[in-house]
């Protein structure tokens, strides 16, 4: 029977404070020898010299493992105890483990572990053979065995009851946030968002861990991978687990989850590990196996989720050693395989392709600094200008070339997903804030766009229009034929603080503001935009418009949309035509009025007008009454802004404007019924905020299509169905 072991140093270990000259000339001569990487250290083996050997106890010329701490290393992994030492006198008390000898803040001597890494002779990929398969689950199983009381004290963030599994997960995914995600969001931020990972992902997964069934809490390893794994030269003990930095205490089935990741079994082997680790725990531990089918997918989820940081991060900074389009090429695909593993768990709408990765990639690491690498990373930060938009005399190219290398280096807080495009927020020395304006590759947006965005903002500036609208600085395309635009910044004077939008609805001199530059844009040259300006009626338009998407739609939006009573695009025309509208003199449209196209300010302009990819020509009347369906509006604001509207517009832009207002209301109801219901079907577009509260409230919107259209409430085959949408 082993005894219990007294928390104190073993026969040899040292805590130095200042390590004695013949302990720094031993450790200096092993930094210069080969080395095995740890998470944060690097491995050294060497023979003890006579000095040293006498200051640990050990007979000189006895291999041991010098561990020299990593500076530049990454936080990429959870960490319970900084004591790895403290861990190994626990563990060797059930298990054997590595003996810690001396200890610094720099570096730790370990007693070697006679043997041969796993991952030498069994690579990753590679099947592991059922005996071994079977020891190794013994060895997670012995791990229950290790007391509580020799091992560290724990974080005071630790769940008081030591078998709540559920609490155990939840602290791992905010210990993921707070010791993996955060120190590193200042250098990474930008480019995880550019990714399409938000600054919550983690503190969301942790808010959507389930109940689990409760297990023991033990020792956990949390790193046995094929590295770890010594397999002794005498066979006694035959497996040896070495690296116990990333020890934990918790749930038993965290660590057959880290173990099935991270080993790399072969797919078809899984269920034998499992199988395995199952009949070893009911040995050990049978409560451990409570709920093992219904939660490992959990834990599993979590190993994927949060291992996408370092993931990420491990490429990104790979680049910094060594950037050849090869190099580039497989760094891409690294992180391409990272955000698909982890767009489940974490909830990501898309993973992007590996083009936009690729040039993601390439303006973050264009922004660590010029001068690594070779010739085409130099030209990989060259850009090509669209002669579409002449040079602007107070931002020059050498300007934009700064703003490009300044985008890849924001801070995640200054980047900007939206449906269809990444902004990003740069200051540049001397010069006032600007946007890199991006679209997203591969965005399948139902709404087509009309009208060049570029040219829609020069016609605002040209003609003088009191509209406040960004002003365009440049157009161009960067790396990778990616297309760009540099705006003026209209978020406000402070760019370290959020732009504030109306989300919850106007404030009267806001609406007033909106109101007066609804009325300029009527008198901007529409024929500049749009040749074909005032040919044709607008409604028909309107109507062929949005039949033509739902002939469109994907086969799976279009069946949910029968089930639900919408109907299909003949009928639909039909319902539609039944209305007319009279004509009123075609103007500018912004086209998209939502709540975050608008940024408040302070002055009596009100708000300022962004986004105006969606613009287009037609009907005056049609920009008000869709911005007041796609914001929060209360009636003493509608009635104003109406008021104003009238009084301030010639009778060609507002006659019978009170009938057909409740035409174009209902029209947009109805478009909302389909385009929701696509975006909820395919997950389009589900990072812009106005998207996600728009199929929030899908149930009122397919009532109140369906009432405008004049059909009966919709009835579905299936029950649940219904109440899924209600």
């Amino acid at each position: 029977m082993v005894e219990p072991l007294v928390p104190r140093r073993t026969q040899g270990e040292r805590a130095v404070g200042r390590p004695q000259t013949a302990l720094e000339s031993f450790v200096r001569a092993a930094r210069g020898t080969a080395a095995r990487s740890g998470h944060h250290n690097l491995n050294h083996v060497r023979p003890l010299t006579e000095d040293v050997a006498r200051l640990v106890g050990r007979p000189p010329g006895t291999q041991v493992t010098v561990r020299i701490r990593r500076p530049d290393v990454l936080p990429v992994v959870i960490r319970t105890w900084q004591d790895e030492a403290a861990v190994l006198r626990a563990v060797g008390s059930v298990l054997p483990a590595p003996e810690c000898l001396v200890r610094t803040p720099e570096f730790a001597l370990h007693s070697y572990v006679e043997g041969v890494p796993l991952s030498s002779v069994n690579g990753d990929g590679k099947p592991v053979d059922t005996l071994l398969v079977q020891a190794l689950a013994d060895l997670l199983a012995r791990m229950t065995q290790v007391r509580r009381a020799v091992l560290p004290p724990l974080p005071p963030e630790w769940p008081a009851n030591h078998t709540d599994s559920q609490a155990f997960l939840r602290t791992l995914a905010h210990l993921a946030d707070r010791q993996i995600r955060k120190p590193n969001w200042p250098v990474f931020g930008g480019l995880f968002k550019a990714l399409g990972i938000p600054d919550d992902a983690l503190s969301d997964l942790a808010d959507r861990v389930p109940s689990l069934a409760r297990r023991p809490y033990s020792l956990l390893h949390t790193d046995l991978h094929r590295a770890n794994v010594i397999l002794a030269y005498d066979g006694e003990p035959p497996l040896i687990c070495v690296d116990w930095e990333l020890a934990t205490f918790g749930d038993p089935l965290h660590d057959l989850a880290t173990h099935l990741v991270r080993m790399h079994y072969p797919a078809d082997q899984w269920d034998e590990v499992i199988q395995a680790w199952l009949t070893a725990m009911q040995r050990t531990r049978p409560a451990a196996v409570n709920g093992l089918a219904r939660d490992l997918p959990h834990y599993l989820d979590f190993e994927w989720a949060q291992s996408v940081y370092p993931d990420v991060m491990r490429a990104a900074s790979s680049l910094l050693e060594s950037c050849t389009g090869k190099r580039l090429d497989e760094a891409t695909t690294e992180v391409h395989r990272a955000l698909e593993t982890a767009a489940g768990p974490l909830r990501l709408s898309s993973v992007p392709a590996k083009s936009e990765i690729e040039r993601a990639l390439v303006r973050w690491l264009a922004s660590q600094g010029e001068g690594r690498g070779d010739g085409w990373i130099r030209n990989a930060l060259g850009w090509r200008p669209d002669p579409r938009v002449p040079e602007d005399r107070g931002f020059p190219a050498r300007a934009v070339r700064e703003a490009l290398l300044a985008e890849g280096a924001a801070p995640a807080d200054r980047v900007f997903k939206g449906t269809a495009h990444l902004n990003t927020v740069v200051r540049l020395p001397g010069v006032a804030p600007v946007v890199v304006r991006r679209k997203l590759p591969g965005v399948s947006r139902r709404e087509p766009k009309y009208l060049s965005e570029h040219a829609v903002l020069q016609a605002i500036h040209e003609c003088g229009a009191e509209v406040a609208a960004p002003r365009v600085l440049a157009l161009g395309e960067s790396h990778g034929d990616d297309p760009f635009a540099i705006q003026t910044y209209v978020g406000g004077t402070d760019i370290d603080q959020r732009p504030r939008h109306p989300v919850d609805g106007l404030l009267p001199h806001e609406a007033d503001g909106l109101v007066d530059q609804l009325c300029a844009l009527t008198r901007v040259d529409c024929k500049r935009v749009d040749p074909t300006a005032g040919e044709g009626g607008f409604y028909p338009w309107l109507v062929d418009e949005l039949v033509h998407l739902v002939r469109t739609l994907p086969n799976e939006s279009s069946q949910l949309a029968r089930t639900l009573g919408l109907p299909d695009h003949d009928r639909l025309r039909e319902l539609l035509s039944r209305h007319q509208v009279a004509h009123r003199r075609p103007s500018l449209l912004h086209g998209d009025l939502n709540p975050w196209n608008l940024v408040r300010r302070d002055d009596r302009i009100g708000v300022t007008i962004i986004d105006w990819e969606m613009a287009i020509v037609g009907d005056p009347l049609y920009d008000l009454v869709r911005h007041i369906h796609l914001t929060p509006t209360r009636r003493e604001i509608r009635d104003r802004m109406f008021r104003r509207w009238e009084s301030r517009l010639p009778p060609e832009c507002t006659r019978d404007w009170r009938r057909d207002r409740r035409v174009y209301r209902w029209f947009e109801l109805v478009r909302s019924a389909y385009i929701d219901l696509d975006r909820l079907v395919t997950g389009s577009g589900m990072d812009a905020p106005n998207v996600r509260r728009a199929v929030d409230s899908y149930a009122q919107t397919l009532a109140a299509a369906t009432a405008a259209l004049g059909l009966p409430v919709p009835r579905t085959a299936n029950p649940h169905l219904a109440v899924a949408f209600a």
